[in-house]
Formats: structure tokens, sequence, C-alpha cells
């Protein structure tokens, strides 16, 4: 065997026992930790099969009335009226809410926001018997794993983009994310939020035992930018 041979085969072989050592957990794959783009690509590959890449719609009879949902029902925004629209008991009336028309019971499931220029935005997962008609907090205790964005227009100096867990946290300093990924791992408990465009995780919510309906989440504030489902790739998960 050549020495180019050679090394090519010690390379394989290095890249195949680190696929075994990383291949896809409940938990996310630490991306970090790729140093070779081939490594990388090989457990994507080997991986997303396991992940159902969800083309989410949005479910027009959970939607405040404030909320304009596109006709694809892709897209949604804050319009400046309030809609007459039916009460299915299904719609939310006091946050700026929607679902998306699937839910869950089981399985990993991924799907992408795009948010860029939306100022005030929460996306995440909800259960199916959150509250529709009160003011609760968006938690996990009340059935909300979300994060988000909150932008002060009155002060226009205060851009935080952080989570709502119980206490109320800050995420890591770092760029705003054009595209958000949502990863769901319904038996392991796990929400994983992304920064679709770097592929690196922006937080995960863990511990959690699901036993009723997930549901895609979707509450935006701003009136001047959709928040868009788009299709998208699972990254290292």
């Amino acid at each position: 065997m050549s020495v180019s041979g050679a090394e090519e085969a010690h390379r394989n072989r290095r890249i195949s026992d680190d696929v075994q050592e990383l291949s896809v957990t409940d938990e996310a794959l630490p991306v970090e930790k790729f140093d070779h783009l081939y490594l990388l690509n090989t457990v994507l590959r080997e991986t997303l099969d396991a992940i159902n890449r969800v083309s989410v719609t949005l479910d027009v009879e959970t939607a405040h009335p404030y909320l304009e949902v596109s006709e694809d029902r892709k897209s949604v925004r804050r319009t400046g009226t309030c809609r007459n629209l039916p009460d299915t008991g299904k719609r939310f009336t006091i946050w700026l809410c929607v679902l998306g028309s699937e839910g869950f019971t089981s399985g990993r499931h991924y799907w992408e926001v795009e948010v860029t220029g939306n100022r005030v935005w929460w996306l995440g997962v909800a259960a199916e018997s959150v509250e529709r008609k009160g003011r609760v907090s968006l938690s996990p205790e009340t059935g909300f794993w979300v994060i988000g964005r909150y932008y002060d227009v009155l002060h226009r100096d205060c851009d935080v983009f952080y989570g709502l867990p119980s206490p109320e946290f800050r995420l890591a300093a770092g760029p705003i994310p054009g595209r958000v990924g949502v990863y769901l791992s319904y038996e392991s408990g796990t929400v994983s939020f992304y920064n679709a465009e770097t592929k690196s995780r922006l937080h995960t919510f863990t511990g959690n035992k699901f036993t009723g309906k997930l549901y895609p989440f979707f509450m935006t504030w701003d009136g001047s930018q959709w928040l868009r489902i788009c299709s998208g790739s699972a990254p290292g998960l």
C-alpha cells in the first residue's frame, strides 16, 4: 500500500471510530467537537434519517385575532386590527400566539423559522393543554418551552434575546440569529434551539417528562415583519 493510501485508510478508520463515539443521541450533538467538515457531514448523513424534518403549517383556528396568517399558512405577523373571529375554544385571546397544525406524541422533530427583521418574537413548543384565554407565564411549568427576542420600541435601547423558564434568563451574548431551528425529542424530554445559519446551539430545555400532545408554537408583536416557517436540514443533532 502506498504512503498516501495508508494515510487515507488511517484517516477513514479514525473517522469511523469518531462517528461511532459521537453518533446521535437524545441530547444535541456538540457540533463544536467536529474539527473536520468531512467528519461532520459523515455524522449528519448517518443520523438525520432518524429525525423528522417537519413541514409545519399554522393552525388558523388557534391564531389570536390580532394575528394575520398567510394564505399558505407558513407565515404570521401582527396586524393593527382585532378581527371578529369565531372562538372555537382553540383560539388564543390574550397572548398573540398561534400553534402549528400538527401535534406530536412521540419521535424527534425539527423545523426552522425565519426571524430576520422581526423585533419581538417567541418560538418553541407548547402543550395542547396550555391556557389560551388568560395571561400566564411562558414557561415549562405552564406548558411552554420557548426562547425569544424582545426590543423595547419605546426606549429603543433594549434588545434582549432570552429564554423563558421560571425565572426568565438572558441567553449568551451574541448576534441575534436570522433563522432559528427548533428540535423536539419527545421521549427524552428535550427541546433544543439552534442558530440555523451557523449550526450552533442556542439553548436546550432538558429533564422534561412529556405526557400529552405538543405543538410548534409561535408568537409575535411585530407588525412590520413576518415570522416565516422555512424548510431546512437539521444541524448535528
